[in-house]
């Protein structure tokens, strides 16, 4: 065997473990699910199945609603081998039709403001809504002005916001796997529960 593949063979993996799913970063949930209202700007409930499907393969659209690009790179960084986002099961999709939540970077500019509503609206439910960055969480620098509607909560239904300007890769995954954490938690309680139960 080539004495080269011999050293990288007995190499480490480049790649580190995944974040815990960090669940601080979730937004609290209202007593009534909204459903797929554009208006309604509180967060759709989403069932502990269909929390159980999501967090098998969740597939993200990412719209940038006005940001310096900042959080652009840190996104970018994830999908190189050193984060491994797709062996977590986590990929980005060209179409909100595609998608089971969206990722939403910069302050929501009046421009953008419209094609933000309707990218939600071609989400299929159940669906999750995550903030990016300091702008998206609360409008950061630009706060509301005539040009600017400010953070995503504004406007739509926020599962998750992310801080930072810009957060790192590590936070930006750890809030991702936040955006269908409780779903981990449900499974595993549940499945303790049907072995206990099994047992004689």
């Amino acid at each position: 065997m080539n004495p080269f593949l011999r050293a990288l063979l007995r190499q480490h993996p480049a790649a580190d473990p995944a974040p815990a799913p960090d669940t601080s970063l979730c937004q609290p949930q209202a007593a009534a699910a909204a459903g797929d209202s554009m208006e309604s700007k509180e967060p759709a409930a989403c069932t502990p199945a269909q929390l159980a499907s999501l967090a098998k393969a969740l597939v993200i659209r990412h719209v940038d609603s006005g940001s310096c690009n900042g959080c652009e790179l840190e996104i970018g960084a994830l999908n190189g081998p050193h984060y491994r986002l797709e062996a977590l099961g986590v990929r980005f999709a060209a179409s909100p039709r595609h998608a089971d939540a969206l990722l939403v970077t910069g302050p929501v500019s009046s421009n953008m403001d419209v094609a933000l509503r309707r990218a939600w609206a071609a989400v299929p439910t159940p669906k999750r809504l995550i903030a990016v960055g300091d702008c998206a969480c609360n409008g950061g620098i630009f706060g509301e002005n005539y040009a600017c509607r400010g953070g995503v909560s504004g406007v739509l239904p926020v599962d998750v916001a992310i801080p930072g300007c810009p957060p790192t890769p590590e936070r930006l995954l750890a809030g991702i796997l936040a955006a269908v954490a409780p779903a981990t938690a449900d499974n595993n309680s549940a499945v303790s529960n049907a072995q206990t139960e099994e047992k004689p």
